[in-house]
């Protein structure tokens, strides 16, 4: 993420023209060497990716991954200050071609003095496919030390061009440890103590929610709102600081995120983790009716047959959330959600479904066979269509045993149900009837 306070930057990136007065105390706090950066070790730590880089006396371009608040921004910042780079910051969200133009130009032109560019490109993802590849250039010829950040997953959002001349570093949302330190260091700074009780501390940093910048920015308003000598409880402290809303965007990394967590503990059959999630995502504004359908995809792929009923009480929990809407609603969608992560597990049906595409691709328009055609013109009765057909219901057991694959296909077995739940009577039902097949042979 961009850093909410921007300021103009010389070449080793410093901050002009503004005094301590009216920095934000993110910004004020900005550490000035790796060694500071909190909740990053494998990065920056001793044994960190970044220090042995560094140690090597050469860095190569580089994507950073990984949530807001972590530090992206400022270990780019602190890489040109410690490689003597120019340092160039520009961001995905304001900048078009005619700005990628001219960063590179200038890159060019410092490259002739002698000095190489680190270019800090914010919400590298924003950009579309043809303008991650105008950095290719640059980057294979030397002129630019690219340094991405992004949110998002780089593999679902970079070129893979891109990638193939970048690392992927990691950064990691920080622990309560690291949001401690961080506000042990603003006290520091501003020679005063949060006026928070013990649990009204812990309650800020959980509201912080991984981020460093959040938390400080947090810190912050309890310092403009506290009155002199008051101390804040976990319930004042959240009455007046409202709610920070969950990091979760509805159609990036955090919705995919959630939805893969609550789909695979429904499969895992554990009801709590799954009304973690589903809370999870209502929580933070997901359509109820998106999990809806999910939940009915579930009952589908992962139970099947195992219990019929499955499919069923998804859709009315579906229905009942269109019915009576929000709040009321969701509770439907909570129960359909025990109910499919307690109900016995089959995905014979989606497996045996994908085999029948695939058998249905690979053999082509192969002509069922001639005697359950129908035959409604005496020319197709003189081809043969329908002849020796026989009618199941007037069969013994409501079962001729007759081929209906095309007589050029091999039978086929893509239905194997399992041993659970209504798929072990499915699965005696269709042993009994194969072999009532092998005994009445193709008729």
């Amino acid at each position: 993420m961009a850093d909410l306070f921007q300021q103009s930057q010389s070449d080793d990136g410093s901050a002009e023209g503004s005094s301590s007065t009216n920095r934000p105390l993110a910004d004020r706090l900005r550490p000035a060497r790796l060694s500071e950066v909190v909740g990053q070790d494998h990065l920056t730590g001793e044994e960190g990716a970044l220090t042995r880089m560094l140690a090597s006396g050469t860095l190569g371009s580089m994507i950073f991954w990984g949530p807001p608040g972590t530090g992206k921004t400022t270990v780019a910042r602190l890489l040109a200050g410690q490689t003597d780079l120019s340092f160039e910051q520009i961001s995905a969200i304001f900048s078009g071609v005619a700005d990628l133009k001219k960063v590179f130009e200038g890159a060019r032109l410092r490259r002739t003095q002698g000095r190489q560019t680190l270019l800090f490109v914010d919400e590298i993802h924003r950009f579309n496919r043809a303008q991650q590849d105008s950095f290719l250039p640059v980057m294979e010829d030397g002129t630019v030390i690219l340094v991405g950040a992004t949110t998002e997953n780089p593999s679902f959002e970079l070129n893979a061009a891109l990638l193939s001349r970048a690392r992927v570093l990691t950064f990691r949302s920080l622990e309560s440890e690291d949001i401690e330190a961080l506000l042990v260091r603003a006290e520091t700074a501003d020679a005063r103590s949060l006026p928070l009780d013990k649990e009204a501390r812990d309650v800020l940093i959980r509201m912080a929610d991984g981020d460093g910048r959040a938390a400080l920015t947090l810190a912050e308003e309890v310092w403009r709102s506290v009155k002199h000598g008051e101390t804040l409880d976990a319930d004042r402290l959240q009455s007046i600081l409202q709610r920070r809303a969950p990091i979760y965007d509805k159609g990036q990394d955090g919705h995919y995120n959630l939805i893969s967590a609550l789909h695979k503990a429904v499969r895992g059959s554990d009801p709590d983790a799954a009304l973690y999630y589903l809370c999870r995502m209502l929580d933070a504004g997901e359509d109820p009716l998106f999990l809806g359908r999910r939940l009915v995809r579930m009952a589908s792929e992962d139970i099947g047959l195992a219990d019929p009923q499955a499919l069923v009480i998804a859709n009315a929990a579906k229905d009942t959330y269109d019915y009576l809407g929000s709040p009321e609603g969701e509770l439907a969608l909570a129960q359909a959600a025990v109910y499919l992560a307690t109900a016995p597990k089959s995905n014979a049906v989606y497996t045996a479904f994908k085999a029948a595409m695939r058998s249905a691709r690979e053999n082509g328009s192969l002509l069922p066979p001639r005697h359950i055609l129908n035959a409604p013109t005496k020319l197709m009765k003189e081809e043969g269509y329908g002849e020796g057909y026989r009618y199941d219901h007037d069969q013994p057991d409501a079962f001729s045993g007759q081929n209906y694959f095309p007589e050029a296909m091999d039978r086929q077995y893509y239905y194997r149900p399992v041993d659970r739940g209504f798929e072990r009577e499915i699965g005696k039902r269709l042993e009994y009837w194969s072999k009532l097949r092998r005994e009445r042979g193709k008729g």
